[in-house]
């Protein structure tokens, strides 16, 4: 990729960064694992793209996310967030990651509407610049419900009821990379090689890597030479954090991804690791650390399991369309008044765009996984898929 012409700023940010990045990598004997310097690029504090306070959503940033494509998904998602505030007795609800704060503005909006308000609106949220962002989102939209938010810098201690969510989280955790070569299996780190980053594949040295690819691959033999794709190693430990939070409740969480079949299907044989820089997509992830996005899909069967196995219950597993759909989309955009044309016309394209399996629709996933209170929830009422996971 060609790189595109960068402001002062920016110029400076990744000169940082990449001193950074060749500071760890000569500080691990020339050869860093790639989930390292993954979560250096993405969460150095200061300079990491998630923390570095450069604009990231909607039209003048890097990807538009569905809440920043349409008011109607945050609308749709507290209808599922009243219900199940509802049926577990809670009185909170945590959102992991913000954004732009627009997720957090239109669900508030609604769930008053819907006379569900909970008695306290929580972001984890490490960046101080979406911090600030989200702030002004929420003043300019619901300013008389300011007094229900707060913003926390980890999770709440144990005995929270209510419902966590969380858009678009999962993909941004950091992932190993791996590769079929030479009859075995080998794993990404990030070398230096005339102070330019470079890839280093060698024998895996992650605890746990080889387990993992051992149970999606009881037989590595019928793995083609060059397969190559990503794990993520850190959904277990951040499930168990999110199952010592959560006493009573629901984790909602709605991300890009796949089935661990499809996931791992020999025709996706490069894996699904890309990066967003300006609403341009491409593979390399040594061009602009610090100012490029960086993400892979999610393994929603590893999700899944991650989840099980720190306590929970799997409530629904479905597509962005079905979930959108059964909580009350059509009805929404029926509320809309047809005389104004361009607003009515906005509302349809909007819808459009989260559902239509060519944009959002199919390929977006919603996991639910609920403890301590009921399983069966609106969102998953015409297409619970979890009997594919």
């Amino acid at each position: 990729m060609r790189i595109p012409d960068l402001s002062d700023a920016e110029t400076a940010l990744l000169d940082d960064m990449r001193v950074l990045l060749s500071e760890a990598i000569l500080a691990h004997e020339g050869s860093l694992p790639f989930d390292r310097y993954m979560e250096l690029a993405l969460y150095a504090p200061g300079l990491g793209y998630y923390l570095n306070g450069r604009r990231k959503f909607g039209e003048s940033g890097d990807f538009i996310t569905a809440p920043e494509a349409s008011p109607l998904f945050s609308r749709c998602l507290a209808h599922q967030v009243a219900e199940c505030l509802q049926k577990c007795g809670g009185a909170a609800v945590l959102e992991i990651g913000a954004g732009s704060g627009r997720m957090a503005a239109e669900m508030l909006a609604q769930l008053e509407l819907l006379h569900g308000l909970p008695q306290r609106y929580l972001i984890l949220e490490l960046s101080a610049a979406l911090q600030k962002e989200q702030h002004a989102a929420l003043a300019s939209r619901v300013p008389h419900l300011l007094s229900r938010v707060d913003w926390l810098k980890r999770l709440p201690d144990p005995g929270f009821t209510g419902v966590i969510v969380a858009n678009e989280l999962v993909d941004a955790m950091p992932v190993h990379r791996f590769r079929r070569s030479a009859g075995s299996w080998q794993e990404l780190s990030v070398g230096l090689q005339d102070h330019v980053l470079v890839d280093r594949w060698g024998p895996l040295r992650t605890p746990g890597i080889e387990e993992r690819l051992r149970a999606v691959w009881p037989d590595e033999r019928v793995v083609a030479e060059g397969y190559t794709s990503e794990i993520n190693l850190r959904l277990r430990p951040w499930m168990c954090a999110i199952s010592e939070t959560l006493q009573r409740g629901y984790l909602i969480l709605i991300d890009y991804g796949y089935m661990q079949h499809e996931y791992y299907h020999p025709e996706r044989r490069q894996g699904t690791f890309i990066c967003h820089f300006r609403h341009r997509v491409f593979s390399d992830p040594y061009v602009l650390p610090g100012l490029q996005d960086m993400t892979a899909n999610v393994d929603f069967t590893a999700l899944a399991n991650a989840g099980l196995e720190a306590g929970f219950a799997l409530a629904g597993f479905t597509t962005q369309a079905h979930f959108l759909i059964d909580n009350g989309l059509d009805r929404l955009i029926g509320m809309s008044d047809p005389s104004d044309v361009r607003r009515h016309t906005e509302m349809v394209q909007g819808a459009k765009r989260l559902t239509l399996p060519s944009e959002m629709g199919e390929r977006f996933k919603v996991l639910a996984l609920v403890r301590g209170a009921e399983s069966e929830l609106t969102g998953f009422r015409s297409r619970d898929l979890r009997g594919r996971l």
